[in-house]
């Protein structure tokens, strides 16, 4: 078989990092991971290639000389997924689709030739026994969970790494929190499950082996699931690695707020080289918390525990949400002073979205309050569900948030409130090519021709005199504050809600 493995295109979003992505001369932000590990469970004889849209273009005659085309999405590339599938059926191309995309809404996508749902460890070998005995079906579907401790290694050699901004691994599945907006639950299960220290070690050796120094990013959903495990096995093993071989790696991931009640869990984690973790904050109004089944974040001072973990050595990400029923007209300037007073730089701020497959759906179905399906965009203003606060009202403050706290005085006053308490991780910021370019580049983008050049030299200044070593780290957070203000202007301008559609 010649196989042919595509990554549909992102549109512009706040996680395509897309503005950003030019200080730094590449292409994307991530590889595909699901497909370069789908690609290790082929047949020995099959020969595949990978082209990933956010990297280069896909052709007709890209399509033509593939007996199958794999396609695996997430929910927010649906659209670039029809233009794919049409231009395969249009050609005569056998199509195989998989991902959170496809397993949450199958029903969405006649076009596909084959479905090969869920986790492709369980359901692919299937679908491959099946297709080599000319006998394979539409669909294929498991129950069950697999075991990760047997999934291969990704088909690193597939890829240009020298087109990407980081890398990313997977190191566990599931979440033990069941949050009623989240569909983690449903695709993983609450039981986290996770690879060997051996195993994730050798993906580390993997992308040592080609070449690869920078960023590597945990996709897990919550990384610290099973802090038993990591504590007892993992970190440490993942410290001496990296102690090794000269820290060759700085490592990001996704993690609930109760890291910061384990201050030996948050030492260990720095040791072993994580700058950065992502943690769904939602908001600071407790009964939204309540609403949503956030119990982790509930009897808590969500504003300390941000702190605690920023002074441990990692910046926090965080995630907002705004449009729970329980909202009150004053949740946006709350949202506002929350995400200022925290100093969480990157602060992801969304309007609720009820995707296929959670509580939150069902729930909202059941009250007849659902109006289309979610675009995956979190940050679109494109409402799917009849909200109970005025909807021009919802609309109205949430560009209110996004305006504020991405204009330049707000967003750099928050850097350095960052700086400020953030510890300097183990051996600083090693200076690279990519990290000059994205020097060099800012000075002239953001420092000249930039409005927000004021800010800009404040911020320079202010870090060269008062935290030297977090330097290149302050540079980095005024690249990304571009992307973001970017990004909130885009949101801003079009437009993409429907009012007419939102009246009960």
């Amino acid at each position: 078989m010649n196989v042919l493995l595509v990554y549909p295109r992102y549109p512009d979003s706040f996680w395509s990092f897309r503005h950003a992505l030019k200080f730094v001369g590449k292409k994307a932000a991530f590889p595909p991971l699901g497909l370069l590990t789908v690609a290790a469970l082929f047949p020995d004889t099959w020969q595949a290639r990978l082209i990933d849209q956010n990297v280069r273009e896909l052709t007709d005659a890209d399509l033509a000389r593939a007996d199958l085309v794999f396609v695996s999405a997430m929910t927010i590339q649906r659209e670039a997924v029809r233009e794919i599938l049409g231009r395969c059926r249009q050609l005569g191309v056998t199509t195989v689709a998989g991902g959170p995309l496809f397993t949450t809404a199958p029903e969405e996508f006649p076009e596909a030739d084959h479905l090969v749902l869920n986790e492709a460890e369980l359901t692919l070998p299937r679908f491959l026994d099946d297709l080599a005995m000319d006998r394979a079906q539409r669909i294929y579907t498991a129950e069950a969970r697999a075991d990760v401790t047997r999934t291969p290694l990704p088909r690193w050699d597939l890829l240009d790494i020298r087109d990407y901004a980081a890398m990313n691994i997977q190191y566990s599945r599931g979440c033990p929190f069941d949050c009623e907006f989240c569909d983690i639950t449903r695709l993983f299960g609450r039981r986290p499950r996770t690879k060997g220290r051996e195993q994730l070690t050798a993906e580390l050796d993997g992308l040592h082996a080609r070449g690869w120094q920078g960023g590597v990013f945990f996709v897990d959903d919550n990384f610290i699931g099973d802090r038993a495990k990591l504590k007892r096995e993992v970190l440490p093993a993942m410290i001496d690695w990296q102690e090794q071989r000269g820290r060759p790696f700085s490592f990001f991931t996704e993690s609930s707020i109760d890291l910061a009640d384990d201050p030996e869990l948050m030492g260990l984690m720095v040791r072993a080289g994580f700058t950065e973790v992502f943690v769904g904050i939602e908001t600071p109004h407790d009964e939204g918390l309540h609403e949503s089944g956030k119990v982790q974040n509930r009897n808590r001072d969500l504003l300390e525990s941000v702190k605690r973990i920023q002074r441990a050595g990692l910046q926090v990400q965080g995630g907002f949400i705004v449009g729970f029923d329980s909202d009150p007209e004053t949740i946006f300037e709350r949202q506002i002073r929350f995400i200022q007073e925290s100093g969480i730089v990157t602060a992801m701020v969304g309007m609720l979205t009820a995707l296929r497959g959670t509580r939150l759906h069902r729930r909202l179905a059941q009250e007849g309050r659902l109006l289309r399906n979610a675009s995956g965009n979190n940050t679109a203003i494109a409402l799917n569900f009849v909200p109970r606060m005025p909807a021009d009202a919802l609309v109205g403050g949430y560009r209110k948030i996004l305006d504020t706290i991405y204009a330049p005085r707000h967003y750099y006053r928050r850097v350095i409130t960052f700086l400020t308490e953030y510890r300097t991780p183990p051996g600083g910021f090693q200076p690279n090519p990519a990290r000059l370019r994205a020097f060099l580049a800012s000075v002239v983008l953001l420092g000249v021709i930039g409005r927000e050049r004021l800010y800009y030299w404040k911020l320079f200044f202010w870090s060269l005199a008062r935290r030297p070593r977090l330097f290149p780290l302050a540079i980095t957070l005024a690249i990304y504050g571009f992307h973001f203000r970017k990004v909130a202007e885009s949101i801003g301008a079009t437009g993409m809600f429907e009012e007419q559609e939102c009246v009960e």
